[in-house]
């Protein structure tokens, strides 16, 4: 009892002795949990929201859209439980606030089907007492900024108006979140839907499929297609609704992972420092220890207990501030527990891992310890015997000459320090990949600044009007149209922009842009989806008509994955390209946007729909604030290795100064000599951290383009400028962490009898 009475009141003295670095210890690790915690909860399907959606509202697992009704038996499809529908379905356009957006009207019943029904998250579900009554889908009412019995103004097809009244706001698994997923849906009665549109050859028919193995959907949509043949217009399962709907989740999570790693590698290289340094200075206590009957177990364990303790405390504050923050954003339910407590046990056994190996070497410690009177001796390092040759002052051949004195102990500093500035170096490069996206926007696809839509106009007055503004320089006619696979049984997105002739300026990052009709660039999702690579021809169904062309080029495409071809519009079929959806606007260098799209606006009396390109970056602006508190957590495991390496210097050469003052040093020159001998591994860890980062930046970038489907050639490394910016700070603000001891050190009066 008394033995461990003693140890916990030494452990104690020594904590209160070094309150600053045991601070910066948890603070360390707690950061570093925090954001492993942060990246599994965002990188588990359980954030993502298509998973609880599609268990409230009984979920389809395959959704075809047919042109008329489907006369076949899709629910005696093998694999097939219950179908949703079919439901007729009809393209409007939302007049609301001045903007224009196109939805889908979808004719459900009054009473709400056991399969795919939505999920009412405001208000009421469709009454036939109230015809005019309408459900809008939830992220599309946030869009429009619409509340319960707000009025909805609708298009239809033919031009007539129709007013409608918000009854209820619901959730729904059956497609991904509006704007990313186009167009809107709103559900209305049939009667209503029958009023609005009459004419059911502007209608399709949509049909849910559950299935009792949702692993199963590609094959079940295979069979689909066969059944259905011409008259499918497009499928999709539940894969491409739930990678919709994961808001970029998964490349902040893989963002947060790999910081995540590599920082608990330098965080436990810190407490390996920090604990092997303070069994360095502590040998004298040890050796008490041992001669009062400490054994060697309990020496080992009041070490382990003592440094641990830190750890496991930031493993514990790290774990509570994850939990909370993602809890707070994605609800409690999202946190899944498992993958928390694997993070939370893995770290407590890295960090007792990273200590146990000191707190071992200290058990050993000797109760008569040969500790020696001075640093440890050896010869000159190529670097000492160089300041020697260049006639350096004193005071740096001195600390160049102690940098190393120690070659371990030099090596672990220098490497504990390199580590979190090749992580910086990399959150950087990331930081100067999403500016280059905001300030080159063409080079992922952003030519154009605007889009406009003839609206109330005909196609061709639009275009004119368009093309006659003074700071338009180049008009492209486009239309965006969803076309099945071939032997995928599912669709993608086919844009055909511009003209084979006169193409739009897509960024080609391999092969070329197409030149005449047959040719397409692709997305690297696209690519990987089908099985192809350049110089490939591929075939495709747009609207029951054969699309084959041959792929000469890869883009940067950072919509649908990158599951996007991108062809002429004389490549497609007259029916499916005039007229023209949209014309793609580029406007000159210095125009404004906003201008452009008010002065067309105004002067067409609001006949046309303008809309503002979206540039990928502001969807990842999160991405800024993530890299500012990681880089934050990285400085502080460098600055717990910087704060162990001054101490080892001061401790090696406590006994010194008073001889360094008596060869005539003055204390300025005894401080110099300290510092110098940190900063030597300062500069060489930095250096060697952005070079390594600066090397692998652009790679790692790209890999992560490459694997979700936008492709590879984004990666930006951080401009010179920012690179020595950022390594003169981190130099400067080492050294002037170091000055602190040094000059305590250096004022220190310390007899010569000590020696």
């Amino acid at each position: 009892m008394s033995a461990a009475l003693a140890g916990s009141r030494w452990i104690r003295a020594d904590l209160r002795a070094r309150k600053g670095q045991a601070v910066l210890t948890v603070l360390a690790v707690a950061g570093i949990v925090a954001a492993l915690i942060t990246a599994a909860t965002l990188l588990e399907d359980g954030t993502n929201p298509w998973r609880s959606l599609s268990a409230q509202t009984d979920g389809a697992h395959v959704w075809l859209y047919t042109k008329d009704s489907p006369q076949v038996d899709l629910g005696g499809i093998d694999g097939v439980t219950r179908t949703a529908g079919p439901y007729r379905s009809a393209p409007v356009t939302v007049a609301q606030d001045g903007q224009k957006e196109p939805a889908a009207l979808r004719a459900m019943p009054a009473t709400l089907p056991a399969v795919a029904h939505p999920v009412l998250a405001e208000g009421r579900w469709l009454d036939p007492a109230r015809p005019d009554g309408v459900v809008v889908e939830r992220s599309f009412a946030d869009s429009l900024g619409l509340r319960l019995g707000a009025p909805l103004s609708l298009i239809a097809l033919s031009g007539e108006r129709h007013t409608l009244y918000v009854h209820g706001i619901a959730d729904t698994a059956e497609q991904g979140f509006y704007p990313e997923w186009t167009p809107g849906l709103a559900y209305v009665l049939p009667t209503t839907l029958d009023r609005i549109e009459p004419m059911l050859g502007r209608s399709e028919w949509v049909t849910g499929l559950r299935l009792g193995d949702p692993e199963a959907a590609q094959v079940v949509s295979q069979r689909a297609v066969v059944m259905l043949e011409d008259r499918l217009q497009r499928v999709y399962t539940w894969r491409e609704v739930r990678a919709a709907m994961e808001l970029d989740n998964r490349l902040l999570g893989t963002l947060l992972a790999l910081f995540g790693v590599v920082g608990l590698v330098a965080a436990a290289l810190a407490l390996a420092n920090a604990a092997g340094g303070r069994v360095l200075g502590q040998l004298r206590d040890l050796a008490t220890l041992k001669a009062m009957g400490f054994t060697k177990r309990q020496v080992a364990l009041l070490l382990l207990v003592e440094h641990g303790a830190l750890g496991l405390l930031g493993v514990a504050a790290g774990a509570l501030a994850g939990w909370g923050v993602m809890a707070a954003v994605l609800g409690a339910g999202s946190v899944a527990p498992i993958p928390v407590l694997a993070i939370i046990a893995g770290t407590a056994l890295a960090v007792l891992a990273a200590v146990g190996v000191p707190a071992w070497r200290g058990g050993r410690t000797p109760p008569i310890p040969d500790v020696p009177t001075g640093p440890p001796r050896g010869h000159l390092s190529r670097l000492a015997r160089l300041a020697l040759l260049v006639r350096l002052p004193p005071a740096l051949i001195l600390g160049t000459r102690d940098a190393f004195t120690r070659r371990v102990p030099a090596f672990l500093t220098a490497f504990g320090l390199a580590v979190p500035m090749m992580m910086i170096t990399i959150g950087l490069g990331v930081w100067a990949t999403l500016d280059n996206f905001l300030a080159h926007p063409e080079q992922v696809g952003q030519h154009a600044a605007l889009y406009v839509k003839p609206g109330k106009l005909e196609p061709a007055v639009a275009e004119r009007i368009a093309g006659q503004d003074k700071d338009v320089t180049a008009l492209y006619p486009g239309t965006d149209v969803n076309a099945l696979a071939p032997g995928e049984a599912r669709s993608v997105r086919v844009r055909a922009i511009g003209s084979s002739t006169s193409p739009y300026p897509f960024p080609v990052v391999e092969g070329r842009m197409y030149g005449r009709q047959g040719e397409a660039v692709a997305g690297q999702g696209l690519l990987d989806l089908l099985g192809v690579k350049i110089g490939d021809r591929v075939r495709l169904t747009v609207g029951g008509t054969p699309l084959i062309v041959r792929i000469v080029g890869r883009t940067v495409e950072p919509e649908q994955d990158g599951e996007v071809l991108s062809v002429g519009l004389d490549s497609l079929a007259a029916k499916d390209s005039v007229p023209p959806e949209y014309y793609a606007l580029a406007l000159r260098p210095n125009a404004d946007p906003s201008e452009v799209s008010g002065r067309l606006q105004a002067g067409t009396g609001q006949g046309l729909d303008v809309q503002a390109a979206v540039n990928p970056a502001h969807r990842l602006a999160i991405i800024r604030w993530v890299i500012v508190g990681l880089i934050a957590v990285l400085a502080l495991i460098g600055l717990a290795n910087l704060l162990t390496a001054s101490a080892l210097g001061l401790r090696d050469h406590a006994f010194d100064l008073a001889v360094l003052k008596a060869m005539g040093l003055t204390p300025r020159q005894v401080m110099a000599t300290l510092v110098t001998g940190t900063g030597l591994l300062v500069v060489l860890g930095v250096g060697v951290g952005a070079a390594a980062g600066l090397f692998i930046v652009t790679w790692l970038i790209d890999l992560q383009g490459h694997t979700s489907g936008v492709g590879a050639g984004i990666g930006r490394a951080p401009s010179p400028l920012t690179l020595t910016v950022t390594v003169l700070v981190a130099v400067g603000t080492a050294l002037a962490v170091a000055l602190i001891p040094a000059r305590r050190a250096a004022r220190a009066q310390v007899p010569v009898t000590s020696r």
